[in-house]
């Protein structure tokens, strides 16, 4: 079973809902935002005897508020990293355009890539 809420930015922090349930929830940041989350579908399905772990939850967020939550990612060097055009990507990022699909993923592969290669580091 899996639940996929949508994140929204609000004057306090973060508030999501799940888009087939009737399960919202909020937190100050997003780390807060995705625990609750888990809690609020589990109490959802507790009288179904079901529990979920955090792989059964999704969570979509659009690109500026992803960048404004993220502001370590320089979307410059970013796009510089996948071979993006800046201005296109700093138009996603501010709203003025929207990805397509394939820019999506394109985007997506790259910050993956940079949370690989941060896993496999060491700071000393």
């Amino acid at each position: 079973m899996n639940f996929k809420f949508i994140i929204e930015r609000t004057n306090t922090g973060y508030s999501a809902y799940e888009q087939k349930h009737p399960i919202f929830t909020t937190g100050d940041n997003i780390l807060e935002l995705q625990k609750n989350a888990l809690e609020a579908v589990n109490l959802y399905l507790d009288n179904d005897g079901i529990k979920v772990s955090r792989s059964n939850l999704e969570f979509d967020i659009d690109f500026k508020q992803f960048f404004d939550y993220y502001k370590v990612i320089n979307s410059k060097h970013l796009a510089q990293r996948i071979g993006m055009n800046e201005t296109l990507l700093s138009q996603y990022v501010t709203g003025r355009k929207k990805p397509s699909r394939k820019q999506v993923a394109r985007i997506i592969d790259g910050l993956h890539d940079i949370g690989r290669e941060l896993l496999e580091l060491n700071l000393v």
